[in-house]
């Protein structure tokens, strides 16, 4: 089974929030939901959302510095779901990293269009330019896919777990440092201790390596980080 895209919902109004999941998991998506600015910050950076689609008038925190503090490092799509509809307030919101800007009321219709493009604009840009695959042996990486298979047989990875691969595939032949994979997988707070980090690739090399001790795929650059082996 394929891993479906995990969009992360940040409305306090529960009633709001509570259509706009059904919507979204009526069509194929995982959702998770935050109703609060701090409650948005950790489940960005825990559970690694695909895409957010935001709420401006958080009780604790703007929505606008949310946004702010998201594109310091990662270039997730966020999409702004606000009752707010000043072009000043639209203008500030994408020049601040929105990737779309929707006003309320909205159909459902023009939700899941939005969010069907900003997801496939994030996977033609930036780090997703080139190749929609990665193939070194009997492993391939299906980015568009979100699969790793041995041989076509799926590793069945984790969302986490499929993040790692996809990160040191786009970047095979690179040592990548602890503190680098921490910090574009979970969000700058995480840097410090890898130990889930190590959890991950531990799990990573018993569903794809023959050899875990021995591995022909990912390989670790001691007290530095991890390498992919190049593509063929």
């Amino acid at each position: 089974m394929n891993i479906r895209d995990k969009i992360l919902i940040v409305e306090d109004e529960r009633s709001i929030s509570g259509f706009i999941k059904t919507v979204l998991v009526g069509n194929g998506y995982d959702v998770i939901l935050a109703h609060s600015g701090a409650e948005a910050f950790s489940m960005v950076s825990s559970h690694c959302p695909d895409l957010v689609v935001l709420d401006l008038g958080l009780p604790d925190i703007d929505g606008m510095d949310i946004i702010e503090a998201i594109r310091e490092w990662t270039q997730l799509p966020i999409i702004v779901v606000s009752a707010r509809t000043l072009e000043k307030d639209k203008v500030e919101a994408l020049d601040k990293g929105a990737d779309d800007y929707i006003t309320k009321p909205f159909s459902a219709a023009e939700l899941l269009a939005r969010v069907r493009v900003a997801i496939r604009h994030t996977r033609a840009s930036g780090i997703m330019t080139g190749s929609q695959k990665y193939v070194s042996g009997d492993l391939t990486v299906d980015y568009d896919k979100h699969m790793v298979t041995i041989k076509g047989e799926n590793c069945h990875l984790t969302q986490n777990e499929f993040k790692i691969v996809a990160l040191l595939s786009r970047c095979a032949g690179k040592v990548l440092t602890y503190d680098f994979i921490m910090k574009e997988l979970w969000g700058p707070q995480s840097r410090g201790s890898n130990q889930i980090l190590r959890v991950n690739m531990a799990n990573i090399r018993r569903k794809i390596e023959k050899n875990p001790a021995d591995p022909k795929y990912i390989f670790t650059e001691v007290g530095v980080g991890y390498r992919m082996v190049e593509a063929e």
